[in-house]
């Protein structure tokens, strides 16, 4: 049996991107490879066939989304262009914190209907603004339990339909395999090591559901994935 090195959430640690003066380089080369790893282990597409396209089809042809904490712009870009494919128009608004992101996205194609912002989603939640769908993607594992349950009234507040935090299972045999596998496939970035602290940083399945009030469902997917799910009832 593979002894639990990941026994316990390593909340100490960084990722070098936390770090305002690191490689310019490497940063946006960090972003850019954000779509390839989310492509392979995030599983969004699946999540928008099974959690917000049947809503679509319900609801009508015009809905809203709001991403917390965009990353590289990849997710919010493929969510529109999947709602486009499927004849749904699907407006994102996609927000960050950190600048440097907004820097990023600024030089990325995306469609007319992805609006990216530098706002939080608590300066949004005191401007009263509500949107269909509330989603991140690797966000919860960088909060404290304070920053977490604030989030979590945050999205309630900004959503009209359900919330949808993507985000790792924390795992030895997960960690193990992301260290082998992710070194020679993302070079000049920050992707492996920050990951690797990533997975040391995210909860486990029973973690999370002892952690987030009951009315929150949280729901194992493959690979080492844990969907965190608010639904309103009316």
């Amino acid at each position: 049996m593979m002894p639990l090195f990941l026994s316990t959430r390593d909340t100490t640690s960084r990722e070098r991107m936390d770090d305002l003066h690191c490689d310019v380089n490497e940063l946006n080369n960090t972003y850019r490879q954000f779509s390839t790893i989310n492509s392979m282990i995030s599983g969004w597409k699946s999540i928008y066939k099974k959690r917000i396209r049947p809503l679509l089809m319900n609801d009508g042809p015009s809905c809203t989304l709001l991403d917390i904490g965009f990353g590289g712009g990849d997710i919010p870009i493929k969510l529109a262009k999947w709602a486009s494919n499927d004849g749904f128009n699907l407006d994102i608004t996609a927000i960050e914190t950190d600048a440097r992101a907004l820097d990023f996205v600024s030089s990325v194609e995306a469609p007319a209907n992805v609006q990216f912002k530098h706002i939080s989603s608590r300066e949004l939640a005191e401007e009263g603004k509500t949107f269909d769908f509330v989603i991140s993607n690797h966000l919860i594992h960088h909060l404290n339990q304070q920053e977490l349950h604030q989030l979590l009234q945050e999205a309630k507040r900004l959503s009209k339909k359900c919330v949808l935090f993507n985000d790792i299972e924390r795992s030895d045999l997960g960690y193990l395999l992301f260290n082998i596998f992710s070194r020679p496939v993302f070079r000049s970035s920050f992707i492996t090591q920050d990951g690797l602290t990533s997975i040391r940083r995210s909860y486990t399945r029973r973690e999370l559901e002892d952690e987030v009030p009951q009315s929150w469902h949280v729901e194992r997917l493959f690979p080492f994935r844990l969907l965190l799910q608010y639904k309103h009832t009316s």
